[in-house]
């Protein structure tokens, strides 16, 4: 949420290759595909048969690569970011629930990300460079051996109507702002900044006021989601261990710019209190939501990728005392950004299954049986 995190993700595995300028990088032109070991299931061809928590698999977008699917406080809407109709970097779209009426509601300027709905769906907020110029911020200079992603300073958050108008700062600050989501309880929204200096996890009210600083470890906190019942945050960390890895990191924050080839997730209350670590797995954990009993969450991981360097990533569910790790896509690619429908029925994720062109990622929906 809200670092091009598409690109991130995908470009972890990817260390041979500089990363695009232009959106996600292509697959390297000498390196063999990974075998893709999907298994569709009968009368359910979108779904592989091993998905046993999902039914009635449904693609919802069919063009551009798109990543950051939100529902509505109705359900009956979709906001999600993707890069197409000529677009150099992603912009802020809207569709109904079945995938009809796509249609972009940010500016069309710089790049936009990490969409969603304010209480009662009568704005969106979302985070855009736009003011900053029209151009698409460009990419950090390639480094062999390793991927750096930026950190936009240029970033804001905005909130507008649906239709894309009457867009406003929600949260001024020079630095980078972005990553809001929306408590269920509708009071209070979570984002990540570097107003602190680090990058770090901010409360606030649902109008911008009363800002509560709810991280402070050296390192990345971001990504942050709420529980049904709005006293937990689930989000995802990557803290550098040792002094000289904690140097290193700092170094980069000063030039814009991060390394998180690790990540997990961690879980606190609302306030920012008890916090503890939920994921202690290899590779990256990122993208987490609760389940809607509250009970688990599921996030995306690429822990298990033995052949792909760690471009396949998949979606698993964990309880919140961190047991009861259990698997739930199986396509071989690339599966992430889970997030359940209002009733807790429907599951929306992005996912490379089925591509019709390479790095492309879709928006997929299913009946989620718990």
């Amino acid at each position: 949420m809200g670092i091009a995190e598409l690109s991130l993700i995908l470009v972890m595995g990817l260390q041979a290759q500089a990363p695009s300028s232009q959106g996600p990088p292509q697959s390297p032109a000498l390196e063999p595909p990974v075998p893709n070991p999907f298994q569709p299931a009968p009368g359910d061809p979108h779904r592989d048969a091993r998905e046993a928590h999902l039914r009635e698999v449904k693609q919802l977008t069919h063009i551009g690569s798109n990543a950051e699917a939100y529902w509505s406080w109705d359900g009956q809407r979709i906001i999600f970011q993707s890069t197409r109709d000529g677009h150099g970097c992603d912009q802020i779209y809207l569709m109904n629930a079945d995938g009809s009426d796509q249609h972009r509601v940010s500016t069309g300027k710089g790049r936009a990300t990490c969409g969603y709905f304010m209480p009662g769906d009568q704005r969106i907020v979302y985070a855009s460079t736009h003011k900053a110029g029209p151009d698409c911020p460009p990419a950090p200079p390639f480094t062999p051996g390793t991927y750096r992603w930026p950190v936009f300073g240029s970033y804001e958050i905005y909130t507008a109507r649906p239709d894309g108008s009457d867009v406003k700062v929600l949260l001024p600050h020079e630095g980078y702002d972005a990553e809001a989501t929306v408590a269920p309880n509708g009071k209070w929204l979570v984002f990540t900044s570097q107003r602190s200096g680090d990058i770090d996890l901010w409360r606030a009210d649902i109008n911008g006021k009363h800002l509560k600083r709810l991280t402070n470890t050296v390192g990345y906190d971001g990504g942050a989601v709420w529980s049904p019942d709005s006293k937990l945050i689930a989000w995802r960390t990557n803290y550098p261990k040792g002094k000289s890895a904690a140097a290193k990191y700092k170094t980069l924050l000063k030039q814009g710019l991060v390394e998180p080839m690790e990540m997990d997730i961690w879980v606190m209350n609302a306030d920012g209190t008890r916090k503890r670590q939920l994921t202690h797995l290899p590779g990256a954990a990122f993208a987490p939501v609760f389940s809607p009993d509250g009970k688990s969450v599921v996030f995306a991981s690429n822990w298990e990728d033995r052949q792909g360097k760690g471009r396949n990533f998949e979606l698993y569910k964990v309880n919140l005392d961190g047991t009861g790790l259990e698997r739930i896509t199986f396509t071989g690619d690339f599966n992430s950004f889970p997030h359940f429908s209002p009733d807790g029925k429907k599951l929306l994720w992005v996912s490379g299954r089925e591509a019709a062109a390479p790095r492309q990622f879709n928006v997929f929906v299913a009946d989620y049986q718990q």
